[in-house]
């Protein structure tokens, strides 16, 4: 594909697509939509992120458009895996803040009411949510509990009659400020068991404030949640969840987004990369033109196409429902390092404009920093690869 999709700058041709022709393993129809998905995501996310990043303002006014463009499968779709992975990618290489927000809805929110709620669940909740007109939030991770939250998790839930009642707190919520819906993980008092109960906004005695003064994802919401004895239906637990192993399709599937954000992150550090080196002057000649800055270029290259190359088999291995959360735990770890490798050499090619935001970059390099620790920190996701290799548990 870079032979077919290339612009001219000046006297200097380059490419829009991937060195390895990954899109032409799509059909046609979603090669397409996957133009179309890369134009949306470029006019009119890219554009304005940076100075919402700068002000951690939210763009609600961006939602309609956002919705327009299916991504919830409001009309009944199911992209392919490597599309919706190659969609996310694009999400992330204009925006990461904007992916997250989104994924948070779509992949851990929405999936989960798709697949682990009930019928009623499915038909009131379903639509609003894949029209963006809802928007839910996932709180699972507690402020004294993160990678151990399965076996510690203090948020409990206590049935009485016909409610439930949820105590409790959460922590790095995203969307949670603005939700109108907070899937709320606590642990059953009754049995002991972890299970997903839907809290809605303006409940008596839940209360979220924005985590404030953040480096990375400025745009994304996080929040605490106090849930001070939330009195909510009985029928607001989601009957698919009996258990913590209840969440692994979820926090699988996740994973797997957040490698392709890797991904995504990478290819955006490429494009700044490489236009300011084909601008930037010095000693009358671009840097795009010394040996050493085209070396670093192919080297952030080689990371990016190495990552995505990972992420083509693992959406086989999602198609095929053959994920395993050791996949997953790999795909997430390797590309977040190499994420970080690539975005740390496209700062220092910008050298003083690189950690300004005026420059994009920045923005960038700090949001690295936050793939490389949510969904399991790079530590954690290798500990789950190392236990599946060895046999033997570091976590006990």
């Amino acid at each position: 594909m870079i032979v077919d999709t290339v612009r001219s700058r000046g006297e200097v041709p380059y490419p829009d697509a991937d060195l390895l022709s990954v899109t032409e393993l799509l059909s046609g129809d979603e090669r397409t939509r996957l133009a179309s998905l890369r134009q949306f995501f470029q006019d009119e996310v890219r554009p304005v992120a940076t100075e919402l990043w700068n002000r951690a303002a939210f763009p609600f006014e961006l939602l309609p458009r956002l919705a327009a463009l299916d991504l919830v499968g409001r009309n009944g779709r199911r992209d392919s895996a490597l599309l919706t992975g190659l969609a996310v990618m694009e999400f992330a290489r204009a925006d990461t803040s904007l992916c997250s927000f989104f994924l948070i809805h779509s992949e851990l929110f929405t999936e989960a009411i798709r697949t682990l709620g009930s019928d009623a669940h499915r038909r009131e909740l379903l639509p609003a949510l894949t029209d963006l007109t809802n928007v839910g939030a996932f709180a699972l991770t507690e402020p004294d509990h993160g990678s151990d939250v399965s076996r510690e998790m203090e948020t409990t839930a206590e049935r009485v009659g016909d409610e439930w009642i949820l105590r409790g707190s959460k922590r790095w919520i995203g969307n949670a400020s603005l939700a109108d819906y907070i899937l709320v993980w606590a642990r059953d008092t009754g049995d002991s068991q972890v299970k997903g109960f839907l809290v809605e906004h303006g409940r008596a005695g839940l209360s979220t404030s924005v985590i404030l003064n953040k480096i990375a994802l400025r745009i994304v919401q996080n929040a605490d949640v106090v849930l001070d004895d939330v009195h909510i239906p009985f029928d607001n637990w989601l009957p698919g969840t009996t258990s913590f192993r209840d969440t692994d399709g979820l926090l699988k599937n996740s994973r797997t987004w957040v490698a392709w954000q890797a991904v995504g992150q990478q290819f955006a550090a490429i494009d700044i990369a490489r236009s300011y080196a084909l601008e930037r002057k010095q000693f009358g000649k671009p840097l795009a033109a010394r040996q050493i800055v085209q070396e670093q270029l192919v080297r952030m290259v080689g990371n990016a196409t190495t990552s995505l190359s990972l992420m083509i088999q693992l959406a086989r291995l999602q198609e095929e429902d053959a994920l395993r959360m050791e996949h997953a735990a790999l795909a997430k770890a390797t590309c977040s390092a190499r994420m970080r490798e690539t975005v740390a050499i496209g700062r220092a090619m910008l050298g003083g404009n690189g950690i300004s935001t005026d420059f994009e970059m920045a923005k960038v390099f700090a949001d690295a920093e936050a793939i490389y620790s949510y969904e399991g920190s790079y530590e954690i996701n290798a500990l789950i690869v190392g236990r599946a290799f060895t046999g033997l548990s570091a976590f006990d």
